[in-house]
């Protein structure tokens, strides 16, 4: 095991060297003055003059792989350049929008994951019956309803028309409690943050603003979970040494919770590793619907502004992360198949 993830780990470095070499390839197919705005603020207030000044400051035109090494010399030192849009540098806006992806994940991912492998293996043990044709219309729909739609829809009838649940971080009246110098912040997490400092205000206002995009993303991402976990406990339950545990007279609960399920698991990793790439990276959708302040938003705001820093520095980041979620997905792998291990 030991060695399985060592291997794992030092494959890591040449993973990430490769990947910045990739996105210096991509950078290189726009114009010095358009590479310009990764290291000044508004450079549209410059003159031509000062502009080619600053381009051969920064070395824009210099070789390929002068430009390379000064950029990932840059990098190593946490200077991706600065965002026009979070009007400041890209790591430090970074940094700021993350907090509230990742409690986006978290509030997500957990009811997603056991709802999910709950009812589809309730569904693949109860095949062709009612409540397996019931979980199935549940995760048809919701697979086959669109992100923005489901998004649209939670946003009309909870907030629109019932007024339940508002878009958003928080209320306008809370964040400035949250802004005042009494309030601590620990993490950037508005609810583990109001735990923290003991404001059930604030804990319930934050809680209340992630209901919808919470439901959102779960349900759409459950529905998933569902298809995949009912497709592989149905392949298990057919294998012989379940029929063998089974004529062993060992009872159902035993044969299903502790041979079956945990070897159906496999393909369920994979997919539970892609949702946590896809939540963490910033569901763009779902944070752009409700108007919630993270790295999502962040990111189609700087799609839409050319913001060549903050788009770089994102794709970085996010490639660095899903590089380390997959390490995480393989470890479990091999944790759940011994068989990965021994390869």
């Amino acid at each position: 095991m030991k060695s399985y993830i060592v291997r794992r780990l030092l494959l890591i470095p040449v993973m990430i060297l490769g990947l910045s070499l990739l996105i210096f390839t991509m950078l290189q197919f726009l114009s010095p003055y358009q590479r310009l705005t990764a290291f000044i603020d508004n450079p549209s207030k410059l003159s031509i003059d000062q502009m080619e000044e600053m381009i051969r400051q920064v070395g824009l035109r210099d070789p390929a792989y002068k430009q390379y090494y000064r950029w990932l010399n840059n990098i190593l030192h946490g200077n991706l350049g600065w965002s026009e849009v979070a009007r400041r540098p890209v790591m430090k806006a970074y940094f700021r929008y993350f907090p509230a992806t990742v409690e986006l994940f978290l509030w997500s991912i957990v009811p997603c994951i056991l709802a999910g492998i709950w009812l589809g293996v309730k569904s693949a043990v109860q095949h062709n019956k009612f409540i397996d044709h019931l979980i199935r219309v549940f995760s048809l729909i919701g697979w086959s309803l669109p992100t923005y739609v489901a998004g649209l829809i939670f946003l009309m009838i909870f907030y629109g028309w019932l007024g339940w649940f508002p878009s958003g971080r928080l209320s306008d009246s809370i964040n400035q409690i949250v802004s005042s110098s009494e309030f601590v912040r620990y993490t950037g997490m508005n609810t583990i943050d109001a735990l923290c400092n003991w404001n059930i205000q604030v804990f319930l206002d934050a809680l209340r603003h992630l209901v919808l995009p919470v439901i959102t993303l779960s349900y759409v991402q459950a529905a998933f979970i569902v298809r995949q976990t009912r497709s592989s406990m149905l392949e298990t339950l057919r294998k012989e040494y379940i029929t063998t545990a089974r004529a062993k007279g060992l009872t159902e609960h035993v044969v299903i919770n502790k041979h079956a399920r945990k070897n159906a698991l496999t393909s369920v990793l994979t997919a539970g590793g892609f949702m946590a790439i896809w939540l963490l990276g910033g569901s763009a959708i779902t944070e752009t619907i409700f108007d919630y302040q993270g790295i999502g938003l962040w990111t189609v705001r700087a799609a839409q502004q050319i913001d060549v820093a903050a788009i770089l520095g994102i794709a970085l980041l996010d490639s660095v992360l899903i590089i380390v979620i997959n390490l995480v997905v393989d470890i479990l792998y091999a944790y759940v198949d011994p068989r990965v291990r021994l390869q």
